[in-house]
């Protein structure tokens, strides 16, 4: 597949400002005698490519490797400006055993992220397997590593433009995996890149409303519904909740669904529902000044559940899927909400305010209550940046995940796995109700321990029993501030997007 046609298809597919450096293109797996190369040496430096020119340059591969300590352990790489005919020769360990999809889109990040100051116009990456998928996931890995967001730098070092020339992914497939790529994996790609830029842009930029415009943009051209609810349409249906967190806010808070419906007439669709504090300053309860400006992150579930369904509507994947975004600002003024305030929701239910920094839960439950009148969703997966609590736990390894329901607990721990996006599940317990017993309402919305598990407990008590549910709570895996990984640079990961993606196309796709 040629290069205009692969950037053509991105277009068509929404592909985000920020999202590309290098164009992604395929072909037949030659070992090309000379430019910048990038190909993989399994543990033992065994690989077909490595052989090959390892004879051509008389056994100076293996030398360089063996002084450089490179054995191909899985991760690793040797890197080699000026090797022989080559102007840069890169190669990527793999590790023991069969290459899986993991390991195959770190390779191609690897490879993306490596040459991302690159002057040179084109580099080959050669992979010599023949495993099916394996030169679209090379590209998904490439085009995830890749991401930059530089909408803000004006000068200096880290301002230089990004390479632009060609990747050139050669495999068993050939030309031919292109079109599994443009069809398959870059929609899903592209809505990884457009979840980082609306994380990314800082609070002033990035408010309800304008959350809204970004995701209509973004929506244009693409088989998609969208409804938007304001302060008046969301005060005649009684949401009390999210309207309290955004009342001390001059930025009036919003929801947004959107309705995707790919799949038979009639299914009801599964549901995400996203936390979307544009910034959180705590309220009332405000919070330590020292890292605030984190929280402009704050609305990372909201950006994972919009771009989700819009990937899913892109790469018209057979499914009915519906997103609600429950957007708002948490500030502290005359007009904001306080500890002890009792706040009446959509559902009925009321709870008392402990404290106005335990606002996802308060803005998430007026969504649960929506999505399921207005959608009666086959499942709902709710996603937020909830507490920090889970971080303690999990750290930056693992989302909490939180549900009574062991099938959904299952297929979404194998979705991790296969995504690269790993959940780990927590317990969900219902003698956490009473830790949250009010005198004077049905509950409160904190004070008990464990925090993230009765933040859990919270949340589920606004969705009928009946309904398989889960809360992901990915307070520790929203932000990587430095490092990153192949796949994920530092800053905002869109972490989620790969992951319900991965659980619709394992579970809910063609039913």
């Amino acid at each position: 597949m040629t290069r205009s046609f692969l950037l053509a298809a991105a277009l068509m597919l929404g592909c985000g400002p920020a999202l590309a450096q290098r164009t992604l293109s395929f072909d037949a797996p030659a070992v090309p005698a000379s430019g910048s190369l990038a190909i993989t040496a399994s543990q033992g430096l065994q690989g077909q490519s490595f052989a090959r020119i390892d004879a051509a340059s008389g056994g100076a591969l293996r030398r360089a490797a063996e002084a450089a300590g490179f054995t191909g352990r899985k991760g690793s790489r040797l890197d080699l400006p000026g090797f022989g005919g080559y102007d840069r020769l890169l190669v990527i360990g793999t590790g023991t055993g069969t290459a899986d999809a993991g390991t195959m889109r770190d390779v191609g990040g690897s490879v993306a992220q490596q040459f991302a100051r690159s002057k040179t116009p084109r580099v080959d990456l050669v992979w010599d397997g023949s495993e099916p998928g394996a030169a679209s996931q090379l590209a998904f890995g490439a085009q995830l590593g890749q991401y930059r967001f530089d909408r803000y730098r004006t000068g200096g070092e880290d301002a230089a433009p990004a390479s632009t020339g060609e990747l050139v992914i050669r495999s068993a497939a050939g030309n031919g995996a292109g079109s599994d790529f443009s069809s398959h994996w870059q929609p899903t790609a592209n809505a990884v890149a457009f979840a980082r830029d609306l994380v990314t842009e800082p609070a002033n930029t990035i408010y309800p409303e304008s959350f809204v415009e970004r995701v209509r943009e973004q929506a244009r051209g693409l088989p998609v519904t969208i409804e938007v609810l304001d302060v008046p349409a969301m005060q005649r249906l009684g949401m009390g909740s999210i309207l309290a967190v955004g009342q001390g806010s001059a930025r009036p808070p919003r929801m947004l669904v959107i309705r995707y419906n790919g799949g038979r007439s009639g299914d009801a669709p599964v549901a995400f529902v996203g936390k979307g504090i544009t910034f959180d300053t705590g309220g009332i309860s405000i919070k330590p000044s020292s890292n605030m400006w984190r929280m402009k992150y704050d609305m990372t579930g909201a950006a994972v559940a919009s771009a989700t369904v819009l990937g899913l509507a892109a790469r018209r994947a057979p499914v009915n899927a519906v997103a609600v975004a429950a957007l708002a600002e948490n500030m502290p003024s005359g007009t904001a909400g306080r500890p002890g305030d009792v706040i009446t929701t959509a559902s009925g239910k009321t709870y008392e305010v402990m404290s106005t920094d335990a606002e996802g839960r308060m803005v998430l439950v007026d969504a649960l209550w929506y999505v399921q009148r207005q959608d009666k969703p086959r499942a709902i997966i709710d996603i937020a940046t909830l507490t920090g609590s889970i971080v303690t736990a999990l750290g930056p390894d693992f989302a909490g995940l939180f549900t009574r329901d062991d099938t959904l607990a299952t297929q979404l721990e194998r979705a991790g796995r296969q995504s690269g996006e790993q959940v780990w599940r927590m317990p969900l317990l219902d003698s956490y109700g009473p830790r949250l017993a009010s005198p004077i309402a049905d509950m409160r919305n904190g004070g008990g321990g464990p925090g993230s598990g009765t933040a859990a407990w919270f949340i589920g008590e606004w969705v009928d029993r009946a309904t398989p549910w889960a809360h992901l709570d990915i307070a520790g895996m929203a932000w990587v501030e430095s490092g990153g990984s192949a796949t994920v640079p530092a800053g905002a990961t869109a972490y989620g997007v790969r992951l319900l993606d991965q659980w619709v196309r394992d579970n809910h796709e063609g039913r």
